[in-house]
């Protein structure tokens, strides 16, 4: 089985899951889930995690996760660990009660926090266990949207500041609770090599700094995806070869590959095809917008990444 990549360092943000062996439910009583939850203090305690949402299913939980000494394998070893053995001595087994690898994917956080908060906090509506969020007790929704205070370890305001000084919390609850019902993408549809979640411009600096360095190795993938990305030279042969030099659509399609693919920052794109640093974000943007619509664009899109292999 492949391993995941742990990028660790410090500042990270992460989106955490972590699975019951065999799918199997993790907690039991209620007080199995407070007991969790104390873990999660005193990684705060100890470790200095920066705990941001959480939310206690079944057979899993979710967390969104700061590590600003870049620790989160520590952080998550007690979390796991300590409350394995829990529930290993209160109910007399022995053996893994979680899945052998949790799952962490590094996320850009000012683009993606708050609307992975809000993918969390709807889990248990999503999965019929409850009505509305504010229902399942074991999440914290009930925090956010100003039923209750927070505990002092749950960091609630660096979410809740994008609202504002006034009136957040009812902010946060319309901003949520504004899409039951309703069929959305999933924010983690986005993320790149099952590991990072963010802007091209904030894949390739973590890549570049967190990953290139790594040594190549077959067990973990997502080393090699995030590590050989096509060069300049590369892309622009390839657009040639697969669609031709029809000068509006080549030079864009250029573009948005070095935008998307290359692991270039927006300047050095910029001063390739003479152009301002916006300029560029937004012609990969609008080129992206056409081809949902434009079947001749989806095409050629499609046809270069198959060539340089990479991901949508």
């Amino acid at each position: 089985m492949a391993r995941p990549l742990r990028i660790e360092y410090p500042g990270a943000f992460y989106h955490v899951t972590s699975r019951g062996n065999e799918k199997k439910d993790i907690y039991k009583s209620r007080g199995d889930r407070e007991k969790f939850l104390s873990y999660l203090q005193s990684s705060v305690e100890r470790y200095k995690a920066v705990i941001l949402t959480y939310c206690l299913m079944t057979n899993h939980y979710h967390l969104l996760i700061e590590t600003p000494f870049g620790n989160l394998s520590q952080i998550m070893h007690h979390i796991n660990g300590a409350y394995t053995t829990y529930y290993n001595v209160k109910r007399k087994r022995a053996g893994h009660l979680f899945h052998w690898r949790y799952k962490a994917i590094v996320v850009e956080a000012d683009e993606y926090a708050l609307e992975l908060s809000r993918y969390i906090h709807l889990n248990p509506v999503r999965a019929g266990m409850v009505a509305k969020p504010q229902d399942h007790e074991w999440s914290s929704y009930q925090f956010f949207a100003g039923f209750t205070s927070p505990p002092v370890w749950l960091k609630t305001n660096l979410i809740l500041e994008k609202f504002g000084a006034k009136n957040s919390q009812a902010k946060y609850r319309s901003f949520v609770e504004g899409l039951m019902g309703t069929e959305y993408e999933s924010p983690l549809k986005g993320v790149v090599a099952s590991t990072l979640l963010g802007s091209p411009e904030f894949i390739a600096e973590v890549s570049e700094t967190h990953v290139c360095s790594i040594q190549p190795d077959r067990s973990v993938p997502a080393i090699k995806k995030l590590s050989s990305r096509p060069g300049v030279d590369t892309i622009v042969e390839t657009v040639k070869g697969a669609i031709g030099e029809e000068y509006g659509l080549w030079k864009k399609v250029r573009i948005y590959f070095c935008h998307r693919h290359g692991g270039m920052k927006l300047k050095e794109i910029g001063g390739i095809f003479g152009m301002g640093d916006a300029a560029v974000s937004v012609t990969s943007k609008r080129l992206l917008k056409r081809a949902e619509n434009d079947r001749k664009v989806s095409a050629a899109l499609e046809q270069v990444r198959e060539l340089l292999i990479v991901e949508p």
